[in-house]
């Protein structure tokens, strides 16, 4: 099992990033410390041409916005959209307004948009009341993606924590060799969630830690370019859930734990004249498959420590600061 050449995400072809931080002390009290960030499945037209997705919940703490169209359907059709928890709506619109933009047949001589739309609480730092995060940030965040992307304390991963310590945003990917084909799974988290003691980690702790808080939330998105359908990418999203158990989590009650996955091989036209659909579909047995399972594995675990050994000591509401972990 090997890393992807990035190390992300970004390892599967068309997969981009992008980030919109918001960060501004208002007084002594309130600051702004959030964002939104934009993972694209390819660089065509996401509605025209639908991408085949799953989710798996965890544990349902959360305020995602578009997950039972995704799991009735199995297709991905916008890209998927991350932020805190007050500003869903916000984003949506955004969203919404960048993609009717793209799409006038939207609403009018076709079908709705499905958008996905998922959050965490970051109101320990930042003013969530203030719903600083707008439409248009979410636009931009579109716009801006690209493979090269950064990662910690940036974009809706500002103002998050994971483990007591400073967490965000993280990636990491592995390949599956067969024959003379190549594929890769890469794994994408915004880390907000587990309390100190419970990292499986060694000598990761600054002496000062936050207090206690609420539980917190995580959301993973895993893609692939192996050819897999959408009940296949639901059993790989749940793989997931094993490499977040492995960092040490114990998935507590109030933590929104949502797993997305969708595969780049191909896409579904939004319209076809003919009423079939024929695909080449990776079998369930293949050991193409085990492998995809041990790269899902492995690099969400990792991507939840890249999500700490990026981050950076962020200051944010009352006088708040969470350090970043003692990583090397």
């Amino acid at each position: 099992m090997h890393k992807g050449k990035r190390n992300s995400i970004a390892d599967v072809p068309g997969v981009t990033v992008g980030h919109v931080t918001l960060n501004e002390k208002i007084n002594e009290e309130e600051s702004v410390c959030t964002g939104v960030t934009a993972i694209l499945p390819h660089a065509g037209n996401w509605f025209e041409q639908k991408t085949p997705a799953a989710s798996f919940v965890l544990n349902g703490f959360g305020k995602t916005a578009g997950l039972i169209q995704v799991d009735e359907l199995g297709v991905l059709e916008s890209p998927i959209m991350l932020t805190n928890t007050f500003s869903v709506a916000a984003v949506l619109q955004g969203t919404m307004d960048y993609m009717l933009a793209e799409n006038p047949s939207i609403g009018d001589s076709t079908s709705s948009l499905n958008l996905l739309v998922g959050e965490c609480n970051d109101s320990y730092l930042n003013s969530m009341r203030r719903m600083a995060v707008e439409p248009l940030h979410a636009a931009e965040a579109i716009r801006t993606a690209s493979a090269d992307f950064a990662q910690g304390a940036v974009g809706a991963g500002k103002g998050m924590i994971c483990y007591g310590v400073k967490g965000g945003i993280g990636s990491s990917s592995r390949t599956v060799d067969y024959g003379d084909e190549q594929f890769t799974a890469g794994a994408f988290v915004l880390t907000n969630f587990g309390r100190k003691e419970e990292i499986a980690i060694a000598n990761w702790l600054p002496e000062n830690t936050p207090e206690q808080r609420p539980d917190g939330s995580v959301i993973i998105v895993i893609a692939t370019d192996a050819p897999l359908d959408s009940r296949q990418l639901k059993r790989l999203a749940k793989r997931a859930a094993i490499g977040l158990g492995r960092t040490g989590t114990h998935v507590h009650n109030g933590s929104g734990d949502i797993i997305i996955a969708f595969s780049t091989a191909y896409t579904i036209p939004h319209q076809q004249q003919s009423p079939f659909t024929d695909l080449r579909i990776l079998r369930d047995d293949h050991e193409v498959m085990a492998g995809l399972f041990q790269g899902v594995i492995e690099s969400t675990e990792e991507a939840v420590y890249q999500s700490l050994f990026h981050a950076e000591t962020t200051s944010g509401r009352m006088g708040r600061v969470v350090e970043k972990g003692l990583f090397e």
